[in-house]
């Protein structure tokens, strides 16, 4: 990894985590969020995973529109890094701790692989 993709990824590992803050405080059944990237394809490889605790938790904030909410955050958030994306949907994936548990048996590393 190159330098300037080093000082990238941090800066977009501490924006990650404000915008991760504070969904732990507004967004009921909201875990933490990571993101992968290939920097050779970068912005286009960047995902961003936002994990719940279970899948109806998931479902309700998905029902409620609050994923609009969520994209926008992380949309401005991305947009203050100079980061830009056309499309911040196709960036950003939803998930949860009971499919993981269920398909790869917790192991966020395969389930993400």
């Amino acid at each position: 990894m190159r330098k300037t993709d080093k000082k990238m990824d941090n800066e977009l590992r501490i924006a990650l985590t404000d915008v991760c803050e504070t969904a732990l405080t507004e967004i009921e059944g909201f875990q933490w969020l990571t993101h992968t990237v290939d920097y050779s394809y970068f912005p286009q490889s960047l995902k961003i995973i936002c994990v719940f605790d279970t899948n109806a938790q998931l479902a309700t904030f998905s029902e409620s529109g609050g994923h609009e909410q969520l994209l926008s955050t992380i949309q401005k958030t991305l947009s203050n890094l100079g980061i830009t994306v056309k499309h911040v949907a196709r960036h950003v994936f939803f998930d949860s701790e009971e499919s993981c548990m269920n398909v790869h048996g917790g192991n966020w590393a395969k389930r993400l692989a």
